[in-house]
């Protein structure tokens, strides 16, 4: 008994642990993108000094490196998602252990295997993080784009701005959509590992 309340209590831990570091993934995101106040600023020491269209294309690649974090961080937050869920099996599994040895158990737990959250969840704290880091993936991509036909002096503000707004969209939407395969492929996977663990 000792060792399974040993066992519950490193799960709990590993789950918290998986909570706090998707915090701290999504945070040091929002102050790498907030560092672009500061580059932008700065500009107008340099702007004398190098050209415009150079500065353009810089600033264009630094927005670009942003997304590319944006995506990393997205990954990083799928990958916390589904640690977290593994955690919740896990502690599952030790309930369904203990309900098995006794049936009254079973009233106590509000969250079993069956029971237990999607993996997928738009409603969840991981979601709304995940949409959060995707807006300014969408943000930075899109002004990426502009700074880009600025650098190549592509000068039609119509077309600058439709080809940046949709261009950022379609980062946001691409975004959202490599989460949610990510979680679908990861539920298929625990789906077959938790067969094979009933088949055994």
């Amino acid at each position: 008994m000792d060792i399974l309340i040993a066992e519950y209590n490193y799960i709990a831990e590993t789950a918290a642990q998986s909570n706090e570091d998707r915090a701290r993934v999504s945070s040091f995101y929002l102050v790498a993108v907030g560092s672009l106040v500061a580059a932008l600023l700065s500009t107008q020491f340099v702007s004398n000094i190098l050209d415009k269209g150079l500065i353009n294309i810089l600033f264009s690649i630094l927005f670009l490196l942003l997304t590319l974090l944006g995506t990393t961080t997205i990954l990083q937050l799928t990958r916390l998602r589904v640690a977290w869920f593994e955690s919740l099996i896990a502690m599952d599994r030790i309930k369904e252990f203990m309900i098995a040895r006794d049936k009254s158990l079973a009233q106590a737990f509000k969250w079993r295997i069956q029971s237990a959250p999607d993996l997928y969840k738009p409603n969840s704290v991981s979601y709304l993080q995940t949409v959060e880091v995707a807006i300014l993936s969408a943000l930075t991509f899109g002004t990426g784009v502009f700074f880009f036909q600025k650098g190549i002096q592509y000068n039609c503000a119509p077309c600058n701005w439709a080809y940046s707004v949709s261009l950022g969209l379609l980062a946001f939407f691409l975004q959202l959509w490599v989460y949610k395969r990510q979680l679908k492929l990861e539920k298929i996977r625990l789906q077959k590992e938790l067969e094979k663990h009933h088949d055994s």
